[in-house]
């Protein structure tokens, strides 16, 4: 009797361990097609939102775009998890035909990102003021921020009010931002100057060139701070008029702008406008050329797709996207400062 006890404990227990092995496996197959159709579904997702906002639908059929929305396809049937197809993505993209795409873990919805990026002051100091003798050096590190902006201003009655020989305005280690260009550009003015124009998929969709000098000179510049404001204006009105005015207080002392290739977006407009305005030598290396403006989109399971809603074309340089700014004097970044000292003290001594 109790042989067949025994017997049927462990027959029993036989059953129920192979049952939950079918389970398992069951249970692993269910998780895995639900890992799958998330990212299935972000993709779909991810596709109709860049082929809706793009900033120019005719990149769509191209070689290019094409041949990185086939990566994304593999991308998502081989990845393990949204982690692996999130970098993935951003791999990829790294790669593409224009820049301002990224994809991450969204920490708030894309209507709260805007928000936070017009009130926002940027950790520490996004510039910040140095002086060698009587050269002042100020470093940029970011065109984001109030603080950064503050801090622009403060630096530029520091150097008008010691009179300073030179100004040295470092840009290389800056990928850009928003609206600190202004005062960097504008404190070195006389007069208004003409930079460029932003143009949405509203005026792409409806010309191949970018408008005339006389359509732009009929348009109202613009003169909006808040980045809501601008992505609202230039998906209305699918061209903007960008127009630096001259600030106080002035500085008309010599100025030298460093660039390297990481000088990247909004750093590049302000690199563009120093060179169109006559007042600065810019020197070091071409500059990345990812001019683009983006917008951020929210993505089901909790992510965040940024991608470029307008190009940016210069008066003086053209389209600045894929390009970059062709420095006044071609040297290596880390010799950029060696070789501006070297042209300061060749002026002074005229």
């Amino acid at each position: 009797m109790n042989k067949i006890i025994l017997r049927s404990i462990i027959n029993n227990f036989v059953v129920l361990i192979i049952g939950s092995s079918v389970l398992m496996h069951a249970q692993d197959r269910d998780t895995s097609s639900l890992r799958s159709s998330s990212i299935h579904e972000v993709l779909l997702s991810i596709n109709q939102t860049m082929r809706d906002n793009l900033y120019d639908a005719s990149i769509v059929p191209s070689t290019e775009y094409q041949t990185i929305e086939k990566g994304l396809l593999e991308l998502s049937l081989s990845s393990s998890d949204m982690e692996s197809f999130v970098k993935g993505f951003n791999d990829l993209w790294a790669r593409g035909p224009f820049s301002h795409v990224r994809l991450v873990r969204a920490r708030m919805s894309a209507e709260m990102t805007a928000h936070y990026l017009d009130t926002m002051s940027v950790p520490g100091n996004g510039a910040s003021l140095r002086w060698m003798d009587d050269v002042a050096v100020l470093n940029v590190s970011t065109m984001m921020g109030r603080n950064t902006i503050d801090q622009i201003t403060e630096a530029f009655k520091a150097v008008t009010d010691r009179k300073a020989r030179a100004l040295i305005i470092d840009l290389r280690k800056n990928s850009g931002g928003a609206f600190a260009v202004r005062p960097l550009v504008g404190h070195l003015l006389q007069k208004d100057l003409e930079a460029g124009v932003f143009l949405s998929r509203r005026w792409t969709e409806q010309h191949t060139a970018p408008p005339d000098d006389a359509a732009v000179r009929s348009l109202r510049a613009w003169d909006g701070w808040s980045i809501r404001a601008f992505w609202n204006d230039v998906h209305a009105n699918g061209v903007l008029r960008i127009v630096f005015p001259p600030l106080k207080p002035h500085f008309d002392g010599p100025v030298y702008v460093l660039t390297s290739r990481k000088t990247a977006s909004a750093a590049e407009l302000a690199a563009d406008a120093l060179l169109a305005s006559g007042r600065a030598v810019v020197i070091g290396e071409r500059t990345s050329g990812q001019m683009l403006s983006q917008k951020m989109y929210d993505i089901p399971h909790g992510l965040q797709l940024s991608l470029p809603v307008a190009d940016y074309y210069a008066k003086h340089s053209g389209r600045i996207e894929g390009r970059g700014i062709t420095p006044s004097v071609i040297v290596p970044s880390d010799s950029a400062m060696a070789k501006t000292l070297e042209l300061i003290k060749k002026r002074s001594e005229k």
